[in-house]
């Protein structure tokens, strides 16, 4: 990492002058003229922009990020001196993107020297670049090498680098259209490392013992299947068994039970006596003494199912969650963001078009909402939200989702948009059907449910951080008025709850599982009790 041609040209004008024109790296141009940052919250400084609108962006390791006015972006250089190398050497660099190494190196020269041909029509490069070249140390270099910089410093773009709108929370596409490798391949990795030091007979207690590496591992086995793996596969499901349920150990029950072995019956019938979990999910499983072919038959019924050979076909939360687990943070991250934008803009253009937002993205919506919370994403997470209540159609499940979103909107500092959320929610407690005459009656127990319980609770936090927003005083009395009365309300197990954590606590109780959900077939109310239920396993 070097600044050392940046230093050199903010101490020597005359070098600045040249970098600005005909090199279009212009210190005064540094205001991109919207807000951006990265999606990892890593530093960003603005040092450099060019006449087309784009801005050449300093992250905090060094690298350089281009962002153009069109909304795209990329690293273009480990420093801004690696930088200057490309912009110098090839002064056309936006016309070779889409160039690699592997093209080789007649039609690399070629290209660059059309370029550079159509530039000199209009003003000269070669003096100037022999010039500025000497003034700032850099070195010649070739444009075969040149391109190798520019295409090695765009492939490490994402996930580190993905530039974000700030306001917005949307990601800028890529700056190029090289292709990369596929999330799950970049996930897999460790895990095939794995499973090879376990067919060698090595590290199998390091593997088993070890959730993530264990998890990989069994998922590296799900896609690479051999006969003798079985010994291996009956050790990782023995330690998988040791976390309850989790769809690796119902992954690992399906590889050994493929195997079809009677003396396997009994440890899978151990594993799903687990817990209760364990004997829900896995559920049909032959009991020990039945025949094998019983056996194979739930296990091939299981795998055509839930899993199968393709690692393409596997959701992406799969691969998202495996990456957070093994610290992969950025590149679960930037997957999330993407999926979340393709919805968004989905959203955009049923807008536009004066049509309803699809309900099959409700499910992914749900998903997304809690994997950004798992990496203690809440801006993300609170994007998701908002576009997940609009779907919402049955009272419950509005009420519901709306109590999330202020709650994510109250953790964001949005305070007057949560304080207007709960509004809505109280207008849907007093009218489910929303005027519809429709005969809602999802809610009719809500004051004696968990749901009940955290919409008091939810007030009263908003009350209390809003406070201090003096702009919203008027805002948050009505708030805590709403809260009295809601609280009053209440059935008296599940005000009594309330008020005991109100009385206990300096600050207000509030539970980030506030996404409540009830059988659609029962009485939402019915033997609901206020008392705080363990978080469900996410929709993904």
């Amino acid at each position: 990492m070097s600044d050392h041609a940046l230093r050199l040209l903010r101490e020597l004008p005359h070098l600045a002058e040249l970098a600005a024109f005909p090199f279009n790296f212009d210190l005064a141009r540094a205001d991109h003229g919207e807000a951006v940052r990265l999606a990892s919250g890593g530093p960003l400084e603005a040092v450099a922009g060019d006449d087309t609108g784009g801005t050449y962006f300093v992250c905090g390791d060094g690298s350089v990020l281009y962002a153009d006015s069109e909304g795209s972006a990329g690293i273009i250089g480990d420093s801004v001196d690696a930088a200057l190398e490309v912009l110098v050497g090839l002064p056309g660099w936006h016309d070779h993107l889409g160039l690699a190494p592997a093209d080789g190196e007649e039609k690399i020269r070629a290209a660059v020297a059309e370029t550079e041909e159509e530039i000199r029509e209009y003003h000269g490069i070669d003096d100037e670049r022999t010039e500025l070249r000497a003034g700032l140390g850099l070195p010649e270099r070739s444009p075969v090498e040149l391109v190798g910089l520019l295409h090695a410093a765009l492939l490490r773009t994402e996930p580190d680098f993905l530039l974000l709108n700030a306001e917005e929370g949307g990601a800028h596409a890529l700056l190029d259209r090289h292709p990369r490798p596929p999330l799950w391949e970049s996930v897999l990795a460790r895990g095939r490392t794995d499973l090879t030091l376990l067919r060698e007979g090595s590290a199998w207690d390091e593997v088993a013992g070890d959730r993530a590496r264990r998890a990989l591992a069994l998922r590296a086995a799900q896609f690479d299947r051999r006969e003798g793996d079985l010994p291996l596969l009956r050790h990782l499901l023995r330690h998988e068994a040791e976390a309850s349920m989790t769809d690796e150990l119902r992954l690992a029950a399906v590889l050994v039970g493929l195997h079809g072995q009677a003396e396997d019956l009994p440890l899978l019938y151990e594993v799903r006596e687990t817990d209760f979990d364990t004997w829900c999910g896995l559920g049909g499983m032959p009991e020990p003494g039945a025949d094998p072919a019983e056996l194979r038959s739930w296990a091939r019924g299981l795998d055509d199912s839930l899993f199968g050979t393709d690692p393409a076909d596997e959701p992406l939360f799969t691969w998202t969650g495996l990456a957070h687990e093994q610290g992969l943070v950025e590149l679960a991250r930037a997957a999330l963001i993407r999926r979340l934008d393709d919805i968004d803009f989905r959203a955009y253009c049923d807008a536009r078009d004066g049509k309803a937002m699809e309900r099959r993205d409700a499910s992914q919506l749900s998903s997304l909402v809690h994997e950004f919370e798992q990496l203690g994403d809440s801006f993300q997470a609170l994007r998701a939200q908002r576009l997940y209540v609009p779907l919402q159609t049955r009272a419950w499940d509005r009420v519901s989702a709306l109590l999330r979103l202020a709650r994510l909107e109250r953790e964001e500092g949005r305070f007057g948009a949560a304080i207007r959320t709960l509004t809505s929610l109280r207008d849907t407690l007093a009218e489910p059907d929303g005027g519809n005459g429709d005969g809602d009656s999802s809610l009719g127990h809500w004051q004696r449910t968990n749901l009940g319980a955290y919409i008091v609770e939810e007030h009263y936090a908003v009350a209390r951080t809003a406070a201090t927003d003096t702009a919203l005083a008027d805002e948050v009395r009505a708030v805590t008025v709403a809260a009295g009365e809601l609280l009053a309300r209440l059935s008296g197990t599940a005000k009594a709850n309330v008020e005991r954590h109100l009385a206990g606590t300096t600050d207000i109780r509030t539970d980030t599982r506030t996404d409540i959900h009830a059988d659609t077939d029962a009485d939402p109310g019915a033997g609901v009790s206020a008392e705080p239920t363990p978080p469900q396993p996410s929709a993904g």
